[in-house]
C-alpha cells in the first residue's frame, strides 16, 4: 500500500487527485488531506515517516506552500500541483518529481506516477526538491490585467487594483479609483497569478490588495469585516476558517 499526503486548498481539486490515484491503482491511498501550511507542518512533524510520497499545491490559503519546507525537514518525494505553467518545469521532470498544471488531468497524474515509481531510489535526497522550490520561488505573478471598455481594450496595472471579486459566473477588478471591469478569469484562477505577499482571498467572492483596506474590524461570532479604500456596495466578511491566515497575512508574517 502506498500511503499518500495531499496538501490541497481546494477541494474539488483534492477530490479529482484522490479519484484519479485510486483509479491508476487501488493501492494508492490517501492518508490524510491537509489545507494550510500550519497544518501541514505540524502533521509532518508527527506523521512523516508513515507516508511514501506528497501531493502539493504551490498557493495554500495561509501562503506559499514552500514555507513548509523552511519549519520542517521534508524527506519525501512531493509532486507539485499548480496553475503556473513554467519555471524550471524541464529540471523538475529531469529529476523525477513531477509538476503538474492544473485543471489536473488523468493523464498527467499517472504520468508522475509512473516516474515516481521508477525513480524512488533516489527521492531520498532533498536536495533536489530545494533547488526545484528556489527556481519556482523566482516566478514573477501577473503584473497588468487586459480589460474591455466598449470597444475598447485597457491594461490595468496590477498595484492599481484594489480587490476581485465574482458575481455569479462573472469576476470583477475594481482599482483604486472605485473603476469596474470585467476579468476573464475566475477567483480560484486569480489566487494563482496573483502575490500572495500583495493579495489575500478573504472568501469565496472577494480577493483584497493589503494597499486597498481601509479598516478592519472585529464581527460577529469570530469573523472580521472590511471596509477597502475602492467604494463598492457588497458587504466584505472574512469567512471564519480563514480569520487566522487573514491576521498572519495582514501582519506580514
Amino acid at each position: 500500500m502506498m500511503q499518500v499526503l495531499l496538501i490541497e486548498d481546494e477541494q474539488l481539486a483534492a477530490d479529482k487527485i484522490e479519484h484519479y490515484l485510486k483509479k491508476y491503482n487501488s493501492d494508492y491511498h490517501v492518508v490524510a488531506h491537509l489545507k494550510s501550511i500550519e497544518n501541514a507542518v505540524s502533521w509532518l512533524k508527527e506523521h512523516q515517516q508513515n507516508i511514501d510520497l506528497i501531493f502539493m499545491d504551490i498557493q495554500l490559503q495561509d501562503g506559499l506552500s514552500f514555507e513548509i519546507f523552511g519549519q520542517v525537514e521534508v524527506n519525501k518525494p512531493v509532486i507539485f500541483t499548480t496553475a503556473f505553467d513554467e519555471y524550471a518545469i524541464d529540471a523538475f521532470k529531469a529529476n523525477g518529481i513531477d509538476y503538474i498544471l492544473k485543471p489536473i488531468t488523468f493523464t498527467a497524474l499517472s504520468t508522475a506516477l509512473r516516474k515516481y515509481e521508477g525513480l524512488r531510489a533516489q527521492f531520498s535526497n532533498i536536495s533536489v526538491i530545494e533547488e526545484v522550490i528556489k527556481d519556482i520561488e523566482n516566478t514573477k505573478f501577473k503584473e497588468r490585467f487586459l480589460v474591455k471598455l466598449g470597444n475598447h481594450i485597457h491594461s490595468v496595472k496590477t498595484d492599481q487594483i484594489d480587490l476581485f471579486y465574482a458575481e455569479g459566473r462573472t469576476a470583477y477588478l475594481v482599482t483604486h479609483q472605485s473603476k469596474r471591469y470585467i476579468v476573464d478569469y475566475r477567483l480560484e484562477d486569480l489566487g494563482k497569478l496573483l502575490n500572495p505577499s500583495s493579495f489575500f482571498r478573504v472568501n469565496r467572492s472577494f480577493i483584497l490588495n493589503i494597499n486597498g483596506i481601509r479598516d478592519v474590524m472585529i464581527y460577529s461570532n469570530h469573523r472580521l469585516k472590511i471596509k477597502t479604500k475602492a467604494t463598492i456596495d457588497s458587504e466584505i466578511v472574512v469567512s471564519r476558517e480563514k480569520v487566522a491566515a487573514f491576521k498572519k497575512w495582514f501582519e506580514g508574517e
